[in-house]
């Protein structure tokens, strides 16, 4: 079954698509990868969604990929003795660390990383930056504030602090329960919520060993600062606009959209564009113009993967979204501006033998009209760097590892196979012409663009071109 596009859809699943048949019709609809949010549900949900994942992937015989994504350090507001309050414009108002409910002039704010990072002049924003606050005096457990823009405030609202990086790990207990949890199921890619700096990747790249890969969700404007550095040290990004643009004037978020998915773009790296896409799907039976246009951009910048959140998780027409988000795709791909506007934003290939490899590739693929690419690849990094290129040409991903197969599921233009290891060079060119056959990449007479590394089984080693004919 393969896609007739190259950008991915990612689904969360959640309340809305649970069931073994909702999840075949989002896959049916398009879905690529499915994202399990352990903001909510159980580990028990979580389980019962990922068998009937890979019991889809079973009938169906294509890999799918499963991201873990985790909840991350939440932090907020205490409760009050008579809830909600309401605060105008001009209001003093304290946070401090005392346990009684608070009342219309304080709450306890039970976060002294927080307290840690402010200073006179700081501002503090509260229920999705719904209402906003100066500091005008603070100290090592309370902070004394004004009221800028005022509105009800009501038990356990959400607090984020602009501008500033707060000395917290991105994992909390939970997190490392989750994680476990993730990694015992066998999920292909963990989403490390909360990132701010390059530190903040050590600890769960020490806990996964190598079980999966790791992505960084870009939601605290302080990891701008380190962006390349953060990219470096991970597999993939996600852009995640939704708290990105609590702490950021709205304005700004889509110049940094395009900034991440440039530099993930140059690096080879996958990037996810997340949050609200399609939000008024949630309740909808179609989005917003804007909305259209919002997924089109991220499609016309090369991102990898576009992704649903509440409209697959709790909305009122999941597969709708999926049909919906797998028709723009498709669309704009079709678009005589797109290859203009993909091309405009390429990076030259490093100086290395696999990028000199891979560029050929897309070189040769595009001036004989070659029906794909074809990588062979052990760890991924083989088709990682063919997918750099944005080929015209589908990439077809054979692997004898079913877990690179599942993770290279995200990857723009590439339709992974798990396939038996080959024995020789001879072996792997007709198998590359069988399986593009049987998967309905090719036809006899077609030619195919085959890159490898020799020997086989040596992860980065791409050095070997080969054009071969379907079925001579």
């Amino acid at each position: 079954m393969r896609r007739q596009r190259n950008g991915k859809i990612v689904a969360t699943l959640g309340p809305a698509s649970s069931s073994a048949e909702r999840i075949r019709s989002l896959f049916e609809a398009g879905a690529d990868v499915f994202r399990l949010n352990f903001s909510h549900g159980t580990h028990d949900d979580h389980r019962a969604r990922y068998d009937a994942i890979r019991a889809l992937e079973q009938v169906r015989g294509r890999p799918i990929g499963v991201l873990l994504d985790l909840q991350g350090p939440k932090l907020r507001i205490g409760t009050f003795a008579n809830n909600p309050i309401n605060l105008a414009a001009g209001d003093t108002f304290r946070f401090d660390m005392d346990d009684k409910p608070g009342g219309q002039t304080r709450v306890r704010l039970p976060h002294i990383e927080i307290f840690q990072a402010l200073e006179t002049g700081s501002e503090l924003l509260l229920d999705d930056g719904r209402i906003r606050l100066n500091v005008e005096r603070c100290g090592s457990d309370f902070a004394e504030t004004k009221v800028v823009t005022g509105g009800k405030l009501s038990d356990r609202k959400g607090v984020n602090v602009p501008n500033a990086t707060l000395p917290l790990s991105p994992m909390t207990d939970k997190d490392r329960q989750d994680l476990k949890f993730g990694l015992d199921l066998g999920v292909d890619w963990v989403a490390l919520s909360f990132v701010q700096r390059p530190d903040d990747i050590a600890e769960a790249r020490r806990l996964i060993a190598g079980r999966a890969y790791i992505m960084a969700k870009l939601e605290k404007p302080a990891a701008m600062q380190h962006l390349d550095e953060i990219i470096e040290m991970v597999d993939g990004i996600m852009v995640a606009r939704g708290d990105l643009g609590v702490e950021m004037p709205p304005e700004d978020v889509p110049g940094l959209q395009k900034r991440i998915v440039r530099a993930c773009r140059r690096e080879g790296k996958p990037v996810v564009v997340a949050t609200q896409m399609l939000d008024s799907m949630v309740h909808a039976p179609a989005p917003t113009r804007a909305e259209a246009s919002d997924v089109a951009t991220a499609v016309y910048d090369g991102a990898d993967a576009v992704m649903l959140s509440a409209e697959t998780a709790s909305g009122d027409y999941p597969v709708e979204s999926v049909e919906m988000m797998d028709r723009i795709v498709a669309r704009v791909e079709h678009d005589q501006l797109y290859r203009t506007i993909m091309d405009a934003a390429h990076s030259p290939p490093e100086p290395t033998a696999a990028d000199a490899i891979t560029a050929a590739a897309s070189q040769v693929a595009h001036t004989i009209s070659a029906a794909a690419i074809v990588t062979y690849t052990t760890s991924g990094s083989t088709t990682l760097r063919a997918a750099r290129e944005r080929p015209q040409a589908p990439i077809l991903c054979l692997t004898s590892k079913l877990e690179t197969a599942r993770r290279l599921a995200l990857t723009w233009g590439v339709h992974p196979v798990h396939t038996e290891d080959v024995a020789n060079f001879s072996d792997m060119v007709a198998k590359a012409c069988q399986i593009a056959k049987d998967v309905g990449i090719a036809r006899d007479g077609d030619k195919l663009v085959i890159t490898a590394g020799v020997p086989f089984g040596t992860p980065g080693a791409t050095n070997v071109l080969r054009i071969a004919r379907v079925g001579q």
